[in-house]
C-alpha cells in the first residue's frame, strides 16, 4: 500500500505541466481570466488526469527523501513542457495581429492605438480584428480542446519527470516562428499591394495636376482602400488562418505523440 505523500511529487508535477500551458496559451493566458481561476483549473485538470497517468505508468512515484530541493529542476522541466505547448499555439493568432498592425500602419491607423491589457502593450484597430478573427476561429476548430489534448498526449512520450528538450524542439520552434512570419505577410498582402499601387497612382497624379492638394486627398482615399480590400478579402484572411491553425494542430499532435525523451537519472 502507498500513502497518500507518496502521490503528491507526481500529482504536483502533472500540475505544473498544466499550470505552464496557461502562461501563453489563448484565452486561458487573457488577463479576463484571474489568476486563481487560472490555477484552479490546473488543479482541478491535474487531480482529474492523475490516476489515469499513474495506472499507465507516466508519472512515477518519486522518493521525497532528498528533500523539496530536489524537485525543483523536475518542475521547472513540467514548466517549460507547458509554456511550450501554449506559445506555439498562440504563435498563428499573435502572427495574425502583426499582419493587421502592418495593414493599419500603411492605412494611416498607426496613431489609433488605444492600451490592451491582455498584452500590456499599445494595440491598433486592425490588429486586434485580426486577432479576434483568428481567435473565432481557433475557438470554431476546439482549439482548446485540441490544446489539452496534445498536453496530454505529452505524458506518453515525455513522461513526468522527464528531460523533454532537444534539438526536435528546436527545430519545431524556429519552424512555427518562420510560419508565423508566413503568415504575417500573406494577411497583410492584400492591403499592403493596393496601397503600393495607389501611392503610385497619386505620384503621377501629383505630377500631372500640381494644382492638386496630394496630402488631403491620399489620407481618406488610404483610408477607404484600405477598408474595402480588407473587408472584400476577409474570407482570404480566414482560409489562411485556417491553414494556419490546421498545420499548427497537425504539429502539437505530432510533437506530443513522437517526441523522444531522455530519463532524468
Amino acid at each position: 500500500m502507498t500513502s497518500i505523500a507518496e502521490h503528491i511529487p507526481g500529482l504536483m508535477l502533472v500540475i505544473f505541466r498544466i499550470g505552464g500551458l496557461m502562461v501563453f496559451a489563448p484565452v486561458l493566458s487573457s488577463r479576463a481570466v484571474p489568476v486563481r481561476v487560472r490555477i484552479l483549473l490546473a488543479f482541478v485538470i491535474g487531480f482529474a488526469v492523475y490516476p489515469v497517468l499513474l495506472s499507465l505508468g507516466l508519472v512515477p512515484m518519486l522518493q521525497s527523501g532528498g528533500g523539496l530541493w530536489t524537485l525543483v529542476p523536475l518542475v521547472a522541466m513540467e514548466i517549460l513542457v507547458g509554456v511550450a505547448i501554449g506559445l506555439l499555439a498562440t504563435l498563428p493568432l499573435m502572427a495574425m495581429r502583426v499582419g493587421g498592425q502592418l495593414a493599419g500602419q500603411q492605412m494611416g491607423l498607426g496613431f489609433a492605438t488605444f492600451y490592451d491589457p491582455n498584452v500590456e502593450d499599445d494595440a491598433d484597430l486592425v490588429g486586434q480584428l485580426y486577432y479576434f478573427v483568428a481567435l473565432v476561429i481557433f475557438l470554431s476548430m476546439s482549439g482548446l480542446d485540441i490544446m489539452f489534448e496534445s498536453l496530454l498526449h505529452t505524458f506518453t512520450n515525455v513522461p513526468a519527470a522527464a528531460m523533454a528538450f532537444g534539438e526536435g524542439v528546436l527545430a519545431l520552434m524556429l519552424g512555427m516562428l518562420l510560419s508565423a512570419f508566413e503568415i504575417s505577410l500573406r494577411v497583410a498582402a492584400p492591403v499592403l499591394a493596393i496601397l503600393f499601387l495607389q501611392s503610385i497612382a497619386l505620384g503621377y497624379v501629383s505630377r500631372t495636376v500640381p494644382q492638386l492638394n496630394i496630402l488631403s486627398l491620399g489620407f481618406p482615399l488610404r483610408l477607404i482602400l484600405g477598408f474595402l480590400v480588407m473587408f472584400a478579402g476577409m474570407t482570404v484572411i480566414e482560409s489562411v488562418g485556417l491553414e494556419a491553425l490546421d498545420d499548427l494542430f497537425g504539429m502539437l499532435r505530432g510533437w506530443a505523440a513522437g517526441h523522444a525523451v531522455a530519463p532524468v537519472e
